[in-house]
């Protein structure tokens, strides 16, 4: 994926806190966990814990505090996205926002700006207090889209994703999906927490799908200076997000780490359909495709 060199970056819509988090997990049932948040959740209390590395990319030495004032310096323009891995995300971030406020205005809607906090270790939120084993995840309470940039790097090297900045985009997409639906009062209808066909898992699915729309929608979305953000999606791209999308599915997870599949504690979908979900809204561009509640067949 390729950003256009002229374009500004927002960074207003990104915070960076690394280095000043502290507290444990996310509660369950705070509506608060992100796209492999409860499984990896389920993975460390159930089977016994897997040690998280945070030593790679996105981390801050102990003490060390990084600030917003750093990306608002480093974070100008699509130049700087292109070479810049964090001002890669701002960029994302920018996209994603732009993409869902001119379609909600389209509906007669108003979109409300998520921001995106950068963190390592530890941070209080207020659905709770999250580690960076909890992934990216999105919080209601207070409208926020939480990332330790080390998650990325353990997709890797825990997962075995291909990884890759489309890949990235995708987990972004998919936690501002809960966003919309946060917005949209669809978060509410979820009263089911866990099973294949509960409404926690068409909750996830259709995030999924939401990813996917942005994705198609992505190039063709503008800027203020009437230019889009992004300028080039691949194919390779996209097979690094369904690459993605296909190792966080609950099954995926739960055979990975030496558990059997149980269909009971499903809670995001399995990998086949994540992936049917996120192509669902790629294909069609079209977020009202994306019904996951009144589907039938989840794919």
């Amino acid at each position: 994926m390729r950003f256009n060199e002229d374009a500004e970056l927002d960074v207003s819509e990104v915070r960076d806190l690394r280095g000043g988090g502290v507290g444990g997990r996310v509660a369950i049932g705070g509506g608060g966990l992100g796209i492999v948040g409860l499984l990896i959740y389920f993975v460390l209390g159930q089977l016994g814990g897997v040690p998280v590395d945070t030593s790679t990319l996105g981390t801050v030495e102990p003490g060390q505090q990084v600030d917003s004032d750093s990306l608002a310096r480093e974070c100008r323009t699509g130049a700087d996205a292109n070479t810049d891995h964090e001002c890669a995300v701002v960029a994302i971030v920018n996209s994603i926002q732009d993409y869902w406020a001119g379609e909600l205005a389209r509906t007669g809607l108003t979109y409300h700006e998520s921001v995106t906090t950068f963190f390592s270790g530890r941070i209080d939120t207020a659905c709770g207090s999250a580690g960076s084993d909890a992934g990216p995840f999105y919080c209601p309470t207070d409208a926020g889209v939480y990332l330790d940039l080390a998650f990325f790097a353990d997709l890797r090297q825990r997962f075995g994703a291909r990884g890759g900045l489309f890949s990235e985009a995708y987990v972004l997409a998919h936690e501002y999906g809960h966003h919309v639906q946060n917005l949209l009062g669809i978060s509410t209808r979820v009263r089911e927490g866990a099973g294949p066909t509960s409404d926690s898992v068409r909750l996830e699915l259709q995030a999924d799908c939401y990813a996917g729309v942005w994705a198609r929608n992505a190039t063709t979305t503008l800027t203020e200076n009437g230019r889009p953000l992004l300028t080039e999606i691949t194919r390779d791209d996209i097979a690094a997000a369904l690459d993605t999308a296909g190792r966080i599915g609950d099954d995926f997870i739960q055979r990975e780490f030496g558990g059997e599949v149980d269909e009971s504690r499903f809670t995001h979908g399995t990998s086949a359909q994540r992936e049917h979900w996120f192509t669902t809204g790629l294909n069609t561009a079209d977020p009202a495709r994306c019904d996951t509640f009144g589907a039938p067949d989840l794919g």
